[in-house]
């Protein structure tokens, strides 16, 4: 009689394990499986950046029968990659600063005063969110700048895409109330002015958020194309390295240069990789402080 419970207890440790088990190999099969189709198209294009135009358009080869390394030196002279990079470089660095201090200023005024309109105010940023307006406003904005005598410079191109900031304001918004106000109390009886305040107290409390903002921020500044494209159609040598990439489409024949267009894109993604290992710190510390709370 006593043998029975005995048996039933030897068995209750594997019933309860098998599911656990079969739950991380679940896991495991996912995680591995996104991770193959992410990153599948990038490999797809840099073993496509060393073939030659023949090999991509048969497809008949998944590495390239012999690795073609002029394909870089090539698309480097005929994209004018350095004058090009230069000014995606100043685009994307210009817009990332400007667009860091002014929804980093929002931010801590809207989280830190009460004044009129203030739910107005943030429900505009989370409805320019929600509604994509696209190519629908490039006239508006185009004639704003030539208004401003701001349409043959990059310049114009910065202050919109400045202007788009509303993603941005709502992390750094996140991240501003887990600084205490208690601090701002402190440095006010300190003496401190509110300007103060926000540059030698919250900014340097602020940066895992500005970290990962600010990468965002190039990212998008980085990989903008319809907008620069309009702005440059004019002046040839404003165009940043996007507009400069679809120029490789397509040599002085007519015939298709898909190998020189995949090195040029493998070349461009250079600058975020280092942008995003800058950036690597800041989302850790996010990542840790989510897990924590």
């Amino acid at each position: 009689m006593r043998t029975e419970p005995l048996k039933r207890q030897a068995h209750k440790p594997f019933s309860i394990a098998l599911p656990a088990i079969s739950g991380q190999i679940i896991l495991w099969v996912f995680l591995i499986s996104v991770g193959l189709i992410t990153i599948f198209p990038v490999t797809i294009a840099l073993l496509g950046s060393f073939k030659t135009n023949a090999e991509i358009t048969t497809g008949a080869t998944f590495f390239p029968a012999s690795w073609q390394i002029d394909n870089y030196v090539q698309a480097w002279k005929q994209a004018n990659f350095s004058r090009f990079t230069w000014n995606s470089l100043f685009v994307s660095i210009s817009t990332t600063v400007g667009t860091l201090i002014i929804a980093s200023m929002a931010a801590f005024v809207v989280d830190r005063f009460r004044f009129p309109g203030k739910r107005t105010y943030v429900g505009l940023q989370a409805a320019t969110m929600f509604v994509s307006v696209g190519a629908v406003v490039l006239r508006p904005q185009y004639e704003l700048m030539v208004n401003l005598s701001l349409n043959k410079t990059l310049w114009g191109v910065i202050i919109i895409l400045i202007s788009s900031h509303a993603y941005i304001f709502f992390i750094l918004l996140s991240f501003m109330g887990t600084i205490p106000k208690e601090l701002d109390e402190a440095t006010k009886i300190d003496g401190c002015t509110m300007p103060g305040t926000f540059w030698r107290v919250i900014l340097p409390l602020l940066r895992p958020g500005l970290g990962v903002a600010g990468l965002f921020t190039f990212r998008a500044a980085w990989n903008e194309y319809l907008l620069p494209m309009v702005f440059t159609m004019s002046q040839p040598k404003l165009q940043t390295l996007t507009v400069g990439l679809a120029n490789l489409k397509y040599g002085i024949s007519a015939a298709s240069q898909t190998h020189y267009m995949l090195a040029g894109a493998c070349l461009a993604m250079m600058p975020l990789l280092v942008a995003y290992v800058l950036a690597n710190k800041s989302f850790m510390q996010m990542t840790a402080g989510s897990l924590k709370g």
